[in-house]
């Protein structure tokens, strides 16, 4: 059975004290909670997929991916298809490279995710951005749904600041000093938060 995050309960008892936009959406969505990914490759392919198009445009693309790699997402299936037949999924070419060069740092071991347990968020977040494709908010994305990180806020998400918008009735792009002031509202469960604004915008779960 699938549980939640052993911080998740504590978590929204205290942003529902602390922002009443936050209680409103908890008590709205009282099902559901961040899901952690226990396949670390897996993780970081999604979001290299998911990558500056729309949530629709990536699960149409991620779906087609998962046929060429016959459901078997591992380093060494994404190494041995080849960059034409990755083509045909809808994936740019940038991303084919970005996907190769991944995969071969897990074969390889220069990428070595053991040693993001030993690492606070910045840390880690330097860590995984050195390779190549994973930027901030690759790396972020990873901490919130792969190792369960409870304080990520990623501030330059696209939904993220669509639902701080429509849910504090700011304009889009809502002040950066405003999103700041969320981010210490929220901590140490700014995850928890972004979860549930996620969750206001769009009715299918978000998983990476």
């Amino acid at each position: 059975m699938i549980k939640a995050p052993n911080y998740w309960n504590r978590a929204k008892r205290i942003l529902s004290k602390r922002d009443p936009v936050i209680r409103k959406i908890i008590k709205k969505y009282k099902k559901g909670f961040l899901i952690t990914r226990s396949k670390p490759f897996y993780s970081l392919c999604r979001t290299v997929v998911s990558q500056q198009i729309s949530v629709a445009s990536a699960d149409s693309i991620w779906s087609k991916f998962s046929k060429k790699c016959k459901g078997n997402i591992k380093p060494k299936v994404v190494l041995k298809t080849s960059s034409r037949n990755l083509k045909s999924a809808g994936l740019s070419r940038q991303k084919i490279s970005y996907l190769k060069i991944i995969a071969r740092a897990f074969e390889n071991k220069s990428f070595n995710v053991r040693k993001l347990k030993n690492m606070d968020d910045a840390k880690a977040i330097e860590y995984i951005t050195k390779l190549k494709g994973l930027g901030v908010w690759s790396a972020e994305m990873f901490l919130m749904f792969n190792l369960n990180r409870p304080n990520i806020f990623p501030v330059k998400d696209i939904g993220l600041l669509r639902a701080i918008s429509n849910n504090y009735k700011k304009k889009y792009l809502p002040p950066k000093i405003f999103v700041k002031k969320l981010q210490k509202k929220f901590s140490p469960y700014c995850s928890v938060a972004t979860w549930y604004l996620w969750r206001s915008i769009d009715n299918e779960l978000i998983q990476y």
